[in-house]
């Protein structure tokens, strides 16, 4: 331990944690106060802060409920904390009523997510020891934990440009009855152990010889009567087109077997029947061993992919395949999965991991959501700001440093989840690595809206361009100085639209395009399309722009909707030269206007022969049937939808479960029971008349599927192991396979037959063989456990899981379950608190359920 003293320790503390937050700059000499104050800024490592929901309150004024919350803090320094010259901030998901609180405390929104609480007149400080119980309110109903405040730090007036963290800060639990009230909503507060029993048995367990032997499910599988022993490594035959084909091969078979085994066969052909070029025919026979011929380099692989689900599992005693010829092609040419790390960043390592996954359970589509308004990750030669201050967040008092915490990253700027990008290198290595697993990585540029990032970098570019002397400092500039638009955006931002009135704006999209297309080009992957955002643009952006309205008169346009219009042809245009098509959110493809009087989108009649491929996630109420309409009206789509293939939801309401809730739950169910060609099929007769049906000539716009994983919530890779997983595996499922039976089967009851059959089918894959082979092949995958389900029946205890086969223990005395526990063999007899939860192949223990029988 240091035994200078405190002041001179804590200066250098203050010196060391301003550092990165500096541009370029010598501190500024500390007078005797702020020397004194920033005393207190170290201290700030010794405040605690607890958060407790206290109630959900229901008014005539909020007739779906709002909610008072507290921030308990306790100072457990031996210095106070002052009175006066200080700022808490914090993020919150969720939008909070800025004002006066008890206890003369200010609450104010600073920007977006990012609020501060500051003593007002009459605060008195808190003493060593004390605690300060600080109540505010939300506008909404808040049901998950993940709307609790994140990413709290501390700032003193005396010292503008140092955040302390405050480490010490947890959330209490939320199980009071004032706290899961839903008012007259009719919703249950949570998911119960008995509900979660209830769920579980729309499922059987099956026994191994009747579990499906591959997901997704293949089109056609012909069993023979033999068995090709696998005593030594194959022997693989492929031409040398096939060389990652071969390695792939090499690698779904145990290193220490010795050589000489059956041959193993690779070849592109024709397989019979099947047009489509990710077509194969995989033949295993006793005599002859194993051959695959795919349509494409990408067939042969998805029969790899088969050939690893019909293995043996690692460990197995008998070592041999069942004789069989499977032919197989994929339902949907798209088969997507899109990853966000402009919300929090996720590096090289995890695209590759997830890269891995899209191709064991053959996606072939890498939607890559590079830019948002909180960071901008990819590095874009000639605009070096969009990385130094658009990939980092962090703290600062001046403006153009860098851009603000979001989603608890908190003051410092290295923060691993809030500031980061791709270099040049990496984004290539990705391309490359993506284009051996057949996998086309589409990446997406945000705009207009979303675009934060990006504005304040190219801002921050202007100035340093303007203060060095150069005429064109403003050429890639994004925003109107004189734009007095007002707007709120959905994450609550006021100032993140790129501006269509500017050329600049043009010149900007232009450069970034061109320099994509470059890194394409050198890493010989080809680029078809960008995605190039278009959704969320806030109502009031560009109404009040000098530069907007002059753009406007000069094309003759009408409305902002036009202005839209206008932009996106230009758009389209840059795209096109470069010899691109263009591909967006639905908005890209929709024109708003009005209908009695509300807002309603329509197919966009300007952009329906242009090529345009838009991604559609409406379908909430209202707009359940906007996929159809677009399709119908002659748009490519890929679905979407946030009711079914949104995996940042959570899958339940209980407030500790992972995941947001902004429009609904997201079971492993939710995902398999979506139809991809019935969007409406759970809408009762009387809502489903009103809405527009998919045509047949709409069904040939449908290109796929793609299920998408927004990252507000996701700081770490085991969050994405957790939301995206089993589920992305139902994606799967719904996008390769055909329509299944109960989905055209018009009879209710034939079809819950049909459906109970299937889902017992899939749910036994999973459990029995996909998800343990995943345990054992790559165990990094911390895939959701679902906790089991409890049902009292008498004098015993029922246990169930989502996953038939799944192994469960259980404890009676209290204790969470571990890998030594009682294994549940039957119905639990014994008295007592009883725990149960599921484990992997490794022994890594799932959510617990419990139930009080002492």
């Amino acid at each position: 331990m240091s035994h200078r003293p405190l002041a001179a320790r804590t200066l250098a503390l203050l010196i060391a944690l301003a550092a990165p937050m500096a541009m370029a700059e010598a501190p500024a000499p500390v007078t005797q106060q702020a020397h004194a104050n920033l005393n207190q800024v170290a201290s700030a490592t010794k405040l605690q802060l607890r958060w407790d929901l206290q109630r959900n309150l229901f008014s005539a004024q909020a007739p779906h409920g709002r909610t008072q919350a507290r921030l308990i803090l306790t100072n457990h320094d031996s210095q106070p904390l002052p009175a006066q010259g200080w700022s808490l901030y914090f993020n919150c998901l969720d939008r909070l009523q800025p004002g006066p609180l008890k206890g003369n405390l200010t609450l104010e929104q600073v920007a977006g997510s990012l609020f501060r609480l500051r003593p007002g007149p009459g605060f008195e400080g808190l003493a060593p020891g004390q605690t300060l119980n600080i109540d505010y309110n939300y506008a909404g109903l808040v049901i998950k934990l993940s709307k609790a405040p994140v990413g709290f730090y501390l700032v003193y007036d005396a010292a503008p440009d140092v955040g302390v963290a405050i480490t010490d800060f947890a959330l209490l639990p939320v199980t009071r009855p004032e706290q899961l009230d839903r008012g007259t909503s009719g919703h249950k507060p949570v998911v119960t152990p008995a509900d979660t029993y209830r769920r579980n048995a729309q499922a059987d367990l099956l026994p191994v010889n009747e579990v499906p032997p591959v997901l997704p499910t293949p089109l056609h599988i012909q069993p023979g009567e033999g068995k090709l022993l696998l005593s030594a490594q194959p022997t693989i035959q492929a031409p040398p087109a096939l060389k990652n084909e071969a390695a792939l091969a090499r690698s779904l078979f145990r290193q220490s077997l010795t050589a000489g085994g059956p041959p193993l066969k690779l070849s592109v052909g024709t397989v019979q029947g099947q047009a489509s070029p990710e077509a194969y025919r995989l033949t295993i026979q006793a005599g002859k061993g194993i051959a695959i011929v795919g349509n494409s380099a990408a067939g042969v692989a998805y029969g790899l992919q088969t050939l690893r689900d019909l293995l043996p599992l690692p460990g197995a005693k008998e070592q041999a395949l069942d004789e069989l010829t499977i032919v197989d092609a994929p339902r949907f040419g798209y088969r997507g999965f899109q990853l966000d790390v402009a919300r929090n960043f996720h590096g090289k390592q995890t695209v590759f991991k997830w890269l891995d996954l899209m191709a064991r359970f053959k996606l072939n589509k890498f939607h890559f959501h590079l830019t948002d308004d909180e960071g901008w990750r990819l590095e874009i030669a000639g605009l070096p700001e969009l990385t130094t201050i658009g990939a980092v967040r962090g703290h600062s008092a001046k403006p153009g440093v860098r851009l603000q915490p979001a989603y608890g990253s908190g003051p410092d700027p290295k923060d691993p989840s809030g500031s980061g990008y791709f270099s040049r290198a990496d984004y290539i290595a990705i391309l490359r690595y993506a284009q051996a697993r057949h996998i086309e990585v589409i990446p997406e540029i945000e705009m207009p809206g979303h675009m934060r990032a990006a504005v304040q970098a190219m801002e921050a570019r202007y100035y340093r361009m303007k203060a060095a002397g150069r005429k064109d400092a403003a050429k890639y500039l994004l925003n109107d100085f004189e734009d007095q638009s007002k707007y709120s955006s959905a994450q609550y931002f006021s100032d993140n639209v790129i501006n269509p009135g500017l050329d600049s704006t043009f010149n900007f999209i232009d450069h970034v395009v061109t320099q994509i297309v470059a890194l394409h080009v050198e890493a010989g992957v080809p680029l078809r399309t960008i995605h190039m955002g278009g959704d969320e643009l806030a109502n009031g952006a560009w109404e009040k722009s000098p530069a907007s309205l002059a753009r406007m008169k000069k094309e003759k346009l009408a409305t902002t909707e036009d202005l839209w219009d206008y932009f996106y042809d230009r758009v389209d245009g840059i795209l096109r030269r470069h010899g691109v098509s263009t591909s967006g959110w639905e908005e890209l493809a929709a024109r708003k206007t009005k209908l009695a009087g509300r807002s309603k989108l329509i197919p966009n009649p300007r952009f329906t022969t242009r090529g345009f491929t838009a991604w559609v996630w409406n379908n909430t109420r209202g707009a359940e049937d906007l996929a159809n309409r677009l399709a119908n009206g002659g748009y490519d789509i890929v679905l979407a939808p946030v009711s079914s293939m949104y995996l940042d939801m959570a899958a339940n309401p209980n407030p500790e479960e992972p995941g947001v809730n902004w429009n609904d739950y997201v079971e492993l169910d939710t995902v398999y029971d979506f139809v991809p060609f019935d969007m409406l099929r759970n809408l009762s007769e009387t809502a489903r008349a009103s809405k527009d049906g998919l045509t047949d000539y709409g069904k040939g716009h449908v290109r796929g599927l793609e299920a998408t994983l927004f990252s507000e919530t996701v700081r770490n890779d085991e969050r994405i192991d957790y939301l995206v997983m089993p589920r992305l595996v139902a994606l799967a499922e719904r996008a390769w396979a055909a329509d299944p039976s109960w989905a055209l089967e018009t009879d209710p009851a034939r079809s819950a037959a049909l459906h109970r059959k299937a889902w017992s089918g899939f749910v036994n894959a999973l459990g029995q063989r996909v998800l343990p082979r995943l345990d054992l092949e790559q165990p990094a995958v911390a895939y959701r456990i679902a906790p089991p389900g409890l049902m009292l029946d008498g004098e015993q205890v029922l246990v169930n899981h989502v996953l038939p086969g799944i192994t469960l223990r259980y404890t009676s005395d209290g204790s969470d379950p571990t890998a030594a526990s009682k294994p549940v063999t039957g119905p639990i007899a014994e008295h007592g608190l009883i725990k149960v939860a599921a484990f992997d192949r490794s022994g890594r223990p799932g959510l617990v359920a419990s139930i009080d029988r002492r």
